[in-house]
């Protein structure tokens, strides 16, 4: 098929490219004429495992091509899709400007007969607005569909070409049978493509989301209930997610969640209830204990330090929000950093991808390394904040001899308590007892 994805971010890029590589001829647009130079030159403006080398492929083989001319691009296209940003809007609901102008401006494009997929995170009624919208402007037939994605960053292509699931929304049976077909390559071990009306499918995305943040906020509070009673989290978390009704996933306490997803996302549906007076009371609740968690690493650091850090050097590895992505939004990094700044620390990070995102939020106010043994040295502790696979099997013995004190604060409870122990280091996690209080009982 002839396709055309309005959106060269993050979903659009991923889904156009991985599109393309199933054999469809595929147009990526975007307004962004530097980010389109760019691509166009080889060079790929996110940090996706795998996609670069899929995007050069694709381009070699003249499936895949980008532009800044829309309405070229929209005019030889049999599918389009919308996937632009949806920002967080003042009262926490997703900010629709930039879908309706590209629904506008792919309604003046239209040839003949067009599917329009809304693959953006959208609001339950945008179908129908977008609808609307491309009325307005045209007289060609066309469709409009709802198709989110469920893609997790860091494993973007693998579950775009791999998905769990395909949901459709629409109440075209021309439009699913096309979708159905376009997604056909990637749902050949016989996972579902799950056809509903517009408005479910909107929703689907949301909750979605909702209930993994949720299983992340649960598990966060019952590490902070296991550290105050002795029990250890790690245990817990065993012992619950083997039972097959709750699963093991989305079942790691750390420093919660972040990210572009999981916070807006949150924050849509609570505005969505409030428009129709529907409480959203787990909802709020989640997020108050993902807001609350990284506050919990921090006092630990304090209650450590005798409450000051005046003077000292800690040294952070990740920045990320989480691995495998160099996407900083919302990233516990951000609230823990400028905490220990402002207690009077000096800080020294690592980070495999993200530093040049992070020299642009921190500038001078922090150092960051090109290697993580770098942070170590003099260091009166190790906060880690980003589960990266580099970080799970360090030299400890070649820490101990860089740091100043063998301290280490571990966010995402990668380090094993009673070897860390035995080697002298001082070890704080999140929901689990410290070796020394571990043998007292």
């Amino acid at each position: 098929m002839k396709l055309t994805i309005v959106g060269s971010g993050y979903v659009g890029l991923v889904a156009g490219t991985c599109f393309a590589d199933s054999g469809n001829d595929v147009i990526c647009v975007d307004v962004d004429a530097a980010k389109i130079r760019t691509l166009n030159a080889g060079k790929i403006p996110i940090y996706e495992p795998g996609l670069e080398e899929l995007v050069h492929k694709n381009v070699r083989e003249k499936r895949l091509s980008f532009s800044t001319d829309l309405a070229n691009a929209v005019g030889q296209s049999e599918v389009v899709f919308i996937a632009v940003g949806t920002p967080e809007g003042e009262n926490g609901d997703a900010d629709l400007k930039y879908v309706l102008n590209a629904a506008e401006q792919v309604g003046k494009a239209l040839k003949r007969y067009t599917i329009i997929v809304d693959k953006s995170t959208v609001p339950v009624g945008t179908a129908d607005r977008v609808r609307e919208t491309v009325a307005k402007v045209t007289d060609q037939p066309f469709d409009v569909v709802s198709n989110p994605e469920f893609l997790k960053e860091g494993a973007a292509i693998d579950d775009f070409l791999k998905p769990d699931r395909v949901v459709i929304g629409t109440n075209s049976e021309h439009a699913r049978r096309i979708m159905a077909e376009l997604y056909q390559p990637f749902v050949r071990t016989e996972n579902p493509i799950i056809v509903m009306d517009p408005a479910s499918a909107e929703m689907a995305k949301y909750a979605a989301n909702a209930i993994l943040a949720t299983r992340i906020s649960f598990i966060n509070e019952i590490a902070n209930l296991c550290e105050a009673w002795g029990a250890d989290v790690e245990q817990v978390r065993r012992g619950i997610g083997a039972d097959v009704r709750i699963g093991r996933s989305f079942l790691f306490p750390g420093l919660g969640f972040g990210g572009s997803c999981f916070p807006k996302d949150l924050a849509a549906l609570q505005a969505m209830g409030q428009q129709r007076g529907v409480p959203t009371e787990v909802i709020s609740a989640v997020q108050s204990v993902n807001r609350r968690q990284r506050q919990v690493l921090l006092a630990k650091v304090m209650k450590h330090f005798g409450g000051s850090l005046k003077g000292l050097s800690i040294a952070v590895w990740g920045l990320a929000f989480k691995p495998c992505t160099d996407d900083m939004r919302e990233s516990a990094a951000l609230t823990i950093i400028e905490g220990l700044l402002d207690a009077g620390a000096k800080i020294r990070a690592y980070d495999p991808v993200a530093g040049q995102h992070a020299r642009e939020i921190f500038g001078n106010r922090i150092e960051l390394c090109e290697i993580d043994y770098d942070c170590l040295t003099g260091a009166d502790a190790l906060v880690v904040v980003t589960e990266w696979n580099e970080f799970r099997q360090p030299d400890l013995e070649k820490m101990r001899t860089l740091m100043r004190q063998p301290v280490i604060f571990d966010g995402r409870n990668i380090y094993d308590p009673e070897r860390l122990g035995r080697l002298g280091f001082t070890y704080y996690a999140m929901g689990r007892p410290s070796p020394r209080s571990r043998r007292a009982t």
